[in-house]
């Protein structure tokens, strides 16, 4: 988020893209080609208060596939590790109306915390919050833009699809005046809670904390998806704005108490019962289209 509010950005490259409708229908009919790097993209999406939003996630094959010790390429896009911070150069088209998004992205770590975590009690699922406290600055041509503000970089990786392991999730990132806070509530698919909350200093020491309690958060307006969150006993937890309402997740800021604070936080909750319905599957072409060739 913007250190004036006004805009956010995510940004989430994928290998073996989770939420590929593409990807599914292969494993559904068990191809024999099966390759999870035949399916790859770049998420990028940009938000602003007025409630003006650019998406763009194209997904790619192999070929347009590029890695090194250092940088990531997918299509026209790359990601670049110079051992002090990241760099992200967009260059993609939005959907559903056509746009270019061009500009580049620096995340500049203030620690690096080398600890990953299992998210499931079958450790098939661990997630690393490899920067948890960042600053990030964002230039872009197109559209002109350009801010900085707080951020953070973690990565997931998975030893089968996130349907296959969870009904669903809830989780949170908050910038807290020391640190950062992160939070997942999770139902596994066998009906289990898996609860994580975690307080990270500016140095990338972590400390793994008690959940706060259980807050309910309003139901999304427009796709009906359930969402909740934590806050600590005595105060109250509440949407201040929903950043992406979809079929089977909601991107929100929220505004909760968390370590003593009152802070808010980039929120997210994930219905993966949703997801793999077959009629979610067929509108998700119109999202996230498919290149062959670059």
């Amino acid at each position: 988020m913007s250190d004036d509010g006004q805009h956010g950005l995510t940004v989430i490259a994928m290998l073996g893209n989770v939420f590929s409708p593409y990807y599914a229908w292969r494993r559904r009919r068990a191809a024999p080609d099966l390759d999870p790097f035949d399916h790859c993209a770049l998420n990028v999406v940009l938000y602003g208060r007025d409630g003006k939003k650019r998406w763009a996630m194209t997904e790619r094959g192999r070929g347009a596939l590029h890695q090194s010790a250092d940088t990531l390429r997918i299509g026209p896009s790359g990601l670049h590790w110079d051992g002090e911070a990241l760099t992200i150069d967009v260059d993609e088209f939005t959907v559903p109306l056509p746009s270019r998004l061009r500009g580049r992205i620096r995340v500049h770590p203030s620690a690096i915390n080398p600890q990953d975590f299992v998210l499931d009690a079958r450790a098939r699922h661990r997630w690393w919050p490899i920067a948890p406290v960042a600053r990030v600055e964002l230039d872009f041509e197109n559209p002109g833009l350009r801010w900085s503000g707080a951020g953070y970089l973690d990565s997931n990786r998975g030893e089968e699809p996130l349907e296959a392991g969870f009904q669903r999730w809830d989780w949170s990132r908050a910038a807290l005046s020391d640190g950062a806070a992160t939070l997942y509530d999770a139902t596994e698919r066998d009906g289990r809670n898996s609860q994580l909350a975690l307080r990270f200093a500016r140095n990338g020491e972590v400390e793994q904390v008690a959940p706060p309690p259980r807050a309910a958060l309003p139901t999304a307006s427009v796709w009906r998806v359930g969402r909740g969150t934590q806050c600590e006993a005595g105060d109250q937890a509440r949407v201040v704005q929903t950043l992406e309402d979809t079929p089977f997740y909601v991107r929100s800021v929220v505004e909760t108490r968390l370590c003593g604070e009152r802070v808010e936080s980039v929120h997210e909750s994930l219905d993966l019962d949703r997801f793999a319905a077959n009629w979610v599957q067929m509108l998700l072409p119109f999202r996230m289209p498919r290149k062959t060739w670059d």
